[in-house]
């Protein structure tokens, strides 16, 4: 190769490697994303209950399919998922309505949580493969009858070892990928060592294909201060590195660093050092009594220019 030639391409390398950089750099500090979910707890919420500012990127999270039987001694069904959220308010024809009318607007659906009629909800598979093509099968369904756009991992007991949970999930996020089922998918942990343990087999072995993680930072102790938040936020993100991780706050207070206590302070400061992949909020059941204050500041936030 001529010494010009080598030269071009170096250039040209560098060019590109530029690019990479401020696309990354793009993509990190990107942070106008606000989720919610919606419908666990059968109150009558609608989607049309809860402000949408169209500065934001706005996802509604339907709480939840489950893969067990609907009879009130459920079981599990080795990813047979079935629908657990208030159709009743949150049926196809609301998803399409608020979507058509809000451009902004799409529509996820979580799988697993923490309760399935007054038990625990396990991650329960007889075989990878079986669960994820009973689980691929069952949930393109529910997602193409509902218009949805995304899924989002929210098990939090499991009777499967880490390995296990993380080629289940990960092979059916690739699937729906690849069929075009879903364009996102995001995972929802927490800090507790049986939980990140698996999420993190998963993180480690597919988190290039796991577009946010909701880090439920609720799950923290009441009362927990801005500098605790700020460090939480540091070692959650080392955690799960190079991950789009969302900060989050429970509508009833029940948990974490609250709205009244300086959260949104902590997210602006995210915001500025470039670190804040969105907000997300548990959950829209709860805070249609506050009449979606924080939801308002919520999206305020986001949608103003850092």
């Amino acid at each position: 190769m001529s010494s010009s030639n080598f030269h071009i391409v170096l250039f040209t390398l560098q060019a590109l490697l530029v690019l990479a950089m401020a696309s990354t750099q793009a993509t990190a500090s990107k942070s106008d994303l606000f989720r919610e979910y919606i419908g666990a707890e059968f109150n009558n919420v609608k989607f049309s209950d809860v402000p949408i500012n169209p500065n934001v990127q706005f996802h509604y999270i339907l709480a939840f399919a489950i893969d067990y039987t609907t009879s009130s001694s459920s079981s599990p069904t080795n990813g047979k998922f079935n629908v657990f959220w208030d159709t009743d308010n949150l049926a196809p024809s609301q998803v399409s309505s608020i979507k058509n009318q809000h451009s902004n607007v799409k529509v996820a659906v979580s799988l697993g949580g923490d309760s399935v009629n007054g038990g625990s909800c396990y991650f329960s598979p007889s075989s990878v493969d079986s669960w994820v093509s009973n689980a691929v099968s069952s949930l393109t369904k529910i997602i193409q009858e509902y218009n949805l756009d995304g899924i989002d991992i929210d098990y939090e007991h499991f009777h499967a070892d880490p390995e296990t949970f993380a080629e289940c999930i990960g092979k059916l996020i690739t699937t729906l990928k690849n069929n075009g089922v879903i364009s996102f998918a995001s995972i929802a942990p927490f800090d507790d060592d049986d939980v990140q343990s698996h999420y993190q087999a998963l993180w480690k072995s597919y988190g290039h294909i796991i577009d946010y993680v909701n880090f439920q930072f609720y799950a923290y102790d009441e009362g927990t201060t801005v500098s605790q938040f700020m460090n939480y936020f540091q070692t959650q993100s080392s955690n799960y590195n190079g991950g789009s991780i969302l900060a989050s706050f429970i509508s009833d207070g029940s948990g974490g660093l609250s709205p009244q206590n300086g959260f949104f302070t902590a997210c602006s400061r995210l915001r500025n050092q470039g670190k804040l992949g969105g907000i997300f909020v548990w959950s829209a059941d709860d805070s249609k009594a506050l009449g979606f204050r924080y939801e308002k500041q919520s999206q305020a936030l986001l949608a103003a220019h850092p």
